[in-house]
């Protein structure tokens, strides 16, 4: 494994394990979301680049639109949030509740 490769794939792993163990707020969460999008999204362009494949170079954009439609997503829940619940702690929010 090149160190290319290791530092994309500690930056994913990295990601993923801090939205798996800490998950106080929501705003962590979702910047652990955006980080292992933009890893991937940087991955799959560094791929795509490396063997020289010219249909393969749209997924990487198509990745990065998906990645800046689940932030603007996100953050709409978080000011949805704040404004109900009035503070964006995981552990205040009960999802059986109306």
């Amino acid at each position: 494994m090149t160190p290319v490769h290791f530092s994309f794939t500690s930056a994913f792993i990295l990601g993923l394990m801090g939205l798996a163990f800490h998950r106080t707020h929501l705003l962590s969460a979702l910047l652990c979301l955006e980080g292992m999008m933009l890893s991937l999204f940087i991955a799959l362009a560094l791929w795509a680049l490396q063997l020289e494949a010219t249909a393969f170079s749209t997924a990487p954009m198509l990745l990065l639109a998906f990645s800046a439609c689940e932030a603007s997503a996100g953050l709409a829940l978080l000011v949805a949030t704040a404004r109900t619940h009035g503070s964006d702690r995981l552990q205040n929010l009960n999802l059986l509740q109306c």
